[in-house]
C-alpha cells in the first residue's frame, strides 16, 4: 500500500486514490488466488491432454469472445448486430450439412442440449415415448430418459462398432417417436450406416437424428479430402436433425453446440411464448444465450473457411496415422482402424493404465464398456506429442504386462 500524508486525507481526490488502489489490491489478490487454481488443471497448449474431444480455441475465437461476452442473443433488439452473426454462422453450417433452405439452427450449448432439443421434437410431433438408439450412443440419452419419462430401446454394435441396422428394424414399432444414428462416436468416433437408417426412418414415417457433436466439423472435410466415409447429412432424406460442436472441432470456444433442423415448422411444437424479451417466441431450451460463444465460432468460420477446416482435419489424420503406427510398433493393438482422428488402444487394465499416465501427467480417456483408452488427435496434438507420450505408454504397459 502506497503511504499518504496525513494533511493529504481529508482532500476529497486522496479519497478516491486510496480506496481505487483497494480495489485494484482485490482485484490482484483474487486473480493470483485464480491463477494458482489455473495451475492445478492441465492444458491443451503442453499436449498432455490426449483424450479429450475439445481443444485449445483458435486465437481469433478467443478475441472475438471477449469482445461480445456481455451480449444476450435471447434478446436479439437488444443486440442486433450479434443476431446477424449467429444468423451468418447458422448459414455457414447449414451450407456444410447440404441442408436446405427450409432448414433452421437452434443453438445451445453443446451436443447434450442439441441431442435433448431433437428428442423434444420427436417427441412433440409423434407424440410417442420410445428411442433406438446404438449401444455406444451419448450418455446425454441417459438424461432424455429421465427428464422427458421417454424409453430407451438399445442396439447392439457389429463388430466394425457402429450399429447393427437388422436389428433397429426389428425394434421399430407403434410407440417409436425416433430413432438416432452417430457420426463420430464418442468411443470410437464411427459413423453409423446413416444412409440405410435415413431409408428405414423415411419409410416408416420416423423422425431420425444424427449426433455429430465430434464427426460434423471432420466429415465434410473428410469427403472433400477423399476419405471414404459413410454420409451423414441432409442430402440423406430421411435425415430429420443433425447436431454438431463447434467447441470440439470446430476449433472454437466453450460452449457451443447447434441443433439443424430439417423443417423449421416443426420447431413451432417446442416453442414457447417470451414475455419481458424482444422476442414473440422462442425456440430451444436456454432463454439467455451469450453472443460471445456464437462470434468466437462465426470467427473461425470466416478466418479458415472450408479450406482451412480440411487442412486441419488432414494435419489431425496425418497424426492419428503416424499414433496409429507407433503404437502398433510397440506391439499394442488398435481397437478397429479409426474412421477420423479417434484411436481406441485394446488393454486388459484400462483403469489401471490410466492412472498410471496421470502420475506420468499425460490424460487419456478410459471407455470401461470396451476395455480400452481413447486417444484424440486434436489439433494441439503434433507428432512430436507422440513421440513424447509412446516411451511412457510403452513403459506403463510392460510394467502392467499390457505387452
Amino acid at each position: 500500500m502506497v503511504k499518504i500524508q496525513k494533511s493529504f486525507l481529508n482532500q476529497p481526490h486522496v479519497d478516491i486514490e486510496m480506496k481505487d488502489l483497494t480495489n485494484l489490491e482485490k482485484q490482484k489478490n483474487i486473480l493470483n488466488k485464480l491463477k494458482i487454481y489455473r495451475k492445478q488443471d492441465f492444458s491443451y497448449k503442453s499436449g498432455k491432454i490426449l483424450g479429450s474431444m475439445c481443444t485449445q480455441p483458435h486465437p481469433i475465437a478467443k478475441k472475438a469472445y471477449m469482445n461480445f461476452m456481455e451480449t444476450n442473443l435471447g434478446d436479439p433488439a437488444l443486440f442486433p448486430g450479434s443476431k446477424k452473426i449467429e444468423e451468418k454462422y447458422i448459414d455457414f453450417l447449414k451450407k456444410i450439412l447440404n441442408a436446405p433452405k427450409k432448414s433452421m439452427g437452434i443453438i445451445g450449448s453443446g451436443g447434450t442440449e442439441g441431442n435433448i432439443t431433437a428428442m423434444w421434437l420427436a417427441k412433440k410431433i409423434s407424440d410417442k415415448n420410445e428411442i433406438i438408439v446404438p449401444e455406444n450412443v451419448h450418455f446425454s440419452f441417459e438424461k432424455i430418459a429421465s427428464m422427458m419419462n421417454m424409453k430407451i430401446l438399445t442396439i447392439n454394435l457389429n463388430d466394425k462398432y457402429v450399429v447393427d441396422i437388422k436389428n433397429i428394424k426389428e425394434k421399430i414399432s407403434e410407440k417409436t417417436a425416433a430413432v438416432v444414428g452417430i457420426a463420430g462416436s464418442t468411443e470410437l468416433g464411427t459413423v453409423d450406416d446413416i444412409y440405410s437408417l435415413s431409408k428405414i426412418c423415411k419409410k416408416n414415417n420416423i423422425f431420425l437424428h444424427v449426433d455429430a457433436a465430434f464427426g460434423g466439423f471432420v466429415i465434410p472435410f473428410l469427403k472433400k479430402l477423399g476419405y471414404r466415409v459413410n454420409d451423414f447429412d441432409f442430402k440423406l432424406k430421411g435425415v430429420d436433425s443433425v447436431s454438431l460442436d463447434a467447441h470440439k472441432m470446430g476449433y472454437s470456444a466453450i460452449p457451443l453446440g447447434t441443433l439443424v433442423v430439417r423443417n423449421k415448422t416443426i420447431s413451432d411444437s417446442i416453442s414457447v411464448e417470451s414475455h419481458c424479451v424482444s422476442t414473440k417466441k422462442q425456440v430451444g431450451i436456454l432463454g439467455t444465450r451469450s453472443g460471445g460463444p456464437v462470434a468466437a465460432a462465426y470467427a473461425v468460420s470466416e478466418f479458415l473457411g472450408e479450406n482451412g477446416y480440411k487442412n486441419l482435419v488432414q494435419k489431425c489424420m496425418n497424426v492419428t496415422d503416424y499414433a496409429v503406427k507407433r503404437i502398433e510398433d510397440i506391439g499394442l493393438n488398435i481397437i478397429v482402424k479409426p474412421t477420423m482422428n479417434v484411436i481406441g488402444i485394446k488393454l486388459d487394465n484400462p483403469s489401471k493404465v490410466v492412472k498410471k499416465l496421470t502420475d506420468l501427467k499425460w490424460k487419456v480417456n478410459e471407455m470401461e464398456r470396451i476395455s480400452c483408452i481413447r486417444l484424440v488427435l486434436m489439433p494441439h496434438v503434433s507428432k512430436n506429442t507422440i513421440n513424447s507420450f509412446i516411451p511412457d505408454l510403452k513403459k506403463v504397459c510392460k510394467r502392467l504386462g499390457e505387452i
